[in-house]
């Protein structure tokens, strides 16, 4: 049997690695990123660069520090670079996700080992927790088509994994009733996952455990409050604003008949046909999320002890708060909470699912696996990625890397430009969505970046990016060099045929490297 766990992690391990270990590499035309990394893993590597000089300052907004954000996973990986110098994208893509991977599956085993001292219980919440995937790929749609992502696409969200590491070690120190370690676990989760600090805080309160519930609210509050004063002016109360988008957006379930009926009844006040409708679409958000994984509501009642209630209020929690808050500038922010609904309802899954018949089982796994093949395929095996940084631009900016500490100007990212590329992938980063990629590989502060994470976090860009627009169109040559001295911009970097107005030597500019990509300017005093 220990044969059949190894193997099973090992798999596990290497199916989850894949949709990270090729992203960061060098191809013929460039860095590739698949799946988000060309948005999300090029943030981390930013954020990651700043804190790996113990330096606290925002990489894409000049001027700020960071807040509103967990920077946990961060602060270690920039602690690991620190300490072994290796490079921070090597240990994003390549080395911590399978690191992540098997401590996962070995600390599930263990934990559900511990807890009902079945091997077999323990080897199919492996399984689920490896494995579990969702109701879209019956419809043809793609994982997240019920808007939450499936157990194959957890180390694309390194946070969320490194979250679930420390959950289960606070888990097993609760069951062999270590609670100072526990409280040590839950405690820092606040500031590796927010949504995971949260959930594990009001379970330990419905489950009764008091002291260690004390103890993760005291010293969460500590590492939390100093980098997160705002955070709860970003959540929003917007009821079922994830059943509605499911019904009418054409990359989710997008069936507009029903949703246009729905939103009908909303308007006019017609409350009972209201409530029908919003009562079936909440319940295929919760069957097309869970699907196989609902198999746990047959056991939901047997043996509710502090473990199961806790496990069963992170479930419950984690469903209904995305259910009715949002996050303010980026919505679908919230459904994160229900990543962990998903994933523990896979270890109760595998528990229940160990004391059915042979045949039923098989035929629940039958089910479960094709949402993780299907998402492999179609997303990250496929040779071309959706996202690049090429050659020319790496040169460029392993050139800037090398310049003394300064901030970047470069071109705000332009949608419509990027819509029209989307057919001709892989794209050029700054074509492919609003990141964070100068700052990342150049290891600059950037003056404006990466707009997607600055709504996540709540700063004011907008006025900021309208500054920047008018400077590129400013014609008095006076204007436009207070605008370079008043903000301390000391680079300007240009992909060709990017440029403003009025001429280098007017704005005072020199240049410093020029490819067939790029031109890098430095800002005269």
């Amino acid at each position: 049997m220990k044969k059949v766990v190894s193997l099973l992690i090992i798999l596990g391990s290497l199916l989850w690695s894949l949709t990270m270990v090729k992203s960061g590499f060098n191809y013929s035309y460039g860095l590739g990123f698949w799946g988000p990394n060309g948005h999300d893993g090029v943030w981390h590597i930013a954020l990651i660069n700043k804190l790996a000089k113990f330096n606290f300052d925002n990489p894409v907004f000049s001027g700020e520090t960071i807040k509103n954000y967990h920077i946990g996973f961060d602060s270690i990986v920039a602690l690991i670079n620190f300490i072994t110098k290796l490079p921070i994208n090597n240990l994003y893509f390549q080395i911590l996700p399978p690191v992540f991977a098997l401590l996962i599956g070995y600390l599930t085993y263990k934990f559900v080992f511990l807890w009902t001292k079945s091997i077999k219980s323990s080897l199919l919440s492996t399984f689920f927790v490896y494995f579990g995937g969702s109701f879209a790929w019956v419809l043809g749609k793609g994982e997240s088509a019920f808007w939450s992502q499936q157990a194959i696409s957890t180390l694309i969200n390194p946070p969320f994994a490194l979250s679930l590491i420390i959950l289960l070690l606070g888990l097993i120190a609760l069951l062999k009733n270590k609670k100072i370690l526990a409280v040590l676990a839950f405690g820092v989760l606040i500031q590796i996952k927010a949504y995971a600090g949260i959930l594990v805080l009001g379970a330990l309160l419905v489950s009764g455990n008091f002291a260690v519930f004390l103890g993760t609210l005291l010293l969460s509050a500590l590492i939390f409050l100093p980098f997160n004063k705002e955070a709860v002016t970003i959540i929003s109360w917007q009821p079922f604003w994830f059943v509605e988008t499911m019904m009418g957006l054409g990359d989710r379930i997008g069936w507009q008949r029903f949703y246009s009926a729905m939103t009908t009844y909303k308007m006019g006040n017609i409350f009972l046909k209201e409530i029908a409708a919003y009562l079936v679409a909440f319940l295929i958000f919760v069957f097309g999320n869970f699907w196989t994984r609902l198999i746990f509501l047959r056991d939901i009642f047997k043996k509710p002890d502090r473990v199961k209630i806790f496990l069963l209020s992170i479930v419950v929690a984690g469903l209904m708060i995305p259910t009715f808050f949002v996050q303010r500038g980026t919505p679908w922010n919230t459904i994160q909470f229900m990543y962990y609904s998903l994933f523990f309802t896979g270890i109760l899954t595998g528990i229940t699912l160990s004391r059915v018949k042979s045949y039923i089982l098989i035929l629940i796994v039958l089910l479960t696996i094709p949402t993780t093949m299907i998402t492999l395929k179609d997303v990250y095996i496929p040779s071309r990625p959706p996202a690049k940084l090429s050659i020319d631009e790496q040169e460029a900016l392993d050139y800037l890397k090398t310049q003394p500490s300064g901030i970047v100007l470069n071109y705000p990212y332009d949608a419509d430009k990027a819509h029209a590329a989307i057919d001709n992938p892989p794209r050029p980063l700054y074509l492919y969505e609003s990141t964070a990629y100068v700052s990342a590989y150049s290891d600059k502060t950037v003056f404006l970046e990466d707009e997607v994470n600055l709504n996540i976090t709540g700063y004011d860009w907008k006025i900021r990016k309208e500054k920047i627009l008018d400077w590129y169109k400013e014609s008095e040559q006076e204007k436009a060099r207070n605008f370079l001295k008043d903000n301390n911009i000391k680079y300007i970097y240009w992909v060709i045929p990017q440029r403003a107005l009025l001429g280098e030597s007017q704005l005072g500019l020199t240049k410093i490297f020029e490819n067939k990509e790029v031109m890098i300017f430095s800002v005269g005093k």
